[in-house]
């Protein structure tokens, strides 16, 4: 369980650098998500839960 909470604080800490040192690239990203069609989200989405799932496997395995 610790792990998942580290994980977790380390998608907030990346998170919040975006925002912290580029707002207005930030803002540029959700702007072109909001203009991406939904099928495009939905398979870029699942391409990084493979390789999310990938990754923990491979260092957890």
């Amino acid at each position: 369980m610790s792990d998942l909470a580290v994980g977790i604080g380390l998608v907030l800490v990346i998170e919040g650098l975006i925002w912290a040192l580029a707002p207005a690239a930030g803002i540029r990203m959700l702007i072109a998500a909001a203009s991406t069609p939904q099928p495009a989200l939905r398979l870029s989405g699942l391409a990084a839960v493979a390789i999310g799932v990938g990754i923990v496997w491979l260092v957890r395995g």
